[in-house]
């Protein structure tokens, strides 16, 4: 949280603060210019992220990735030296024969056994006879749904909405042209305005 963002145009925005009604070229312009300078903040941001990624990488590998030393030793030496670090090599599940997941226990599949962790929930979807689905998800994946099962709900959504008569190609795509709706939206305020006058 560094120096404070300063808005572009924002002397022009004071001069207009001061008008009573704005013409509609106005609101797009201002909307358009500030929309511009929040996509450029969003993609600066992003970058510093991927850079911190990269860093975190190169010093996660540096602490835990495999050595060329340790293929010369012998496999219980290996073996220590990998519980040291915090590895399992198996899942503590009797019957899974799967890889843990780094610095757990588990698997991906029984991760959600660990009390420990906060990373992953399971899965929300109904399934038959009033059970829920429970394959363990990110927590921020929303709706909290498993891959087969965000595709099963958008299906659902789909019908719903043309049985309700409503013709949408794919809920999951945004409305073309958002600036069209928010200046028809402006122009209905403007009206009502005019007319409440």
């Amino acid at each position: 949280m560094g120096d404070p963002i300063t808005i572009d145009g924002a002397d022009e925005d004071l001069a207009l603060s001061k008008s009573e009604f704005l013409t509609r070229q106005e609101v797009l312009r201002r909307r358009s210019r500030r929309v511009k300078q929040l996509a450029r903040l969003y993609k600066a941001h992003y970058w510093s992220l991927m850079e911190e990624l990269k860093r975190k990488h190169k010093e996660y590998y540096w602490l835990y990735g495999k050595s060329p030393f340790k293929e010369d030793e012998k496999k219980n030496d290996e073996e220590n030296d990998e519980n040291k670090l915090g590895f399992h090599l198996k899942c503590q599940i009797s019957d899974c024969k799967e890889k843990a997941m780094v610095l757990t226990r588990f698997c991906h599949k029984h991760i959600l056994k660990d009390s420990n962790q906060t990373l992953y929930r399971g899965c929300s979807f109904p399934i038959k006879s009033g059970q829920i689905c429970k394959k363990p998800i990110l927590r921020s994946i929303n709706p909290p749904h498993c891959p087969v099962h965000a595709q099963a709900a958008e299906k659902h959504l789909q019908r719903a909405l043309k049985r309700a008569g409503l013709n949408v190609p794919s809920p999951s795509k945004l409305a073309p042209k958002l600036h069209v709706v928010v200046a028809e939206y402006v122009h209905q305020i403007q009206t009502k305005r005019r007319e409440a006058q």
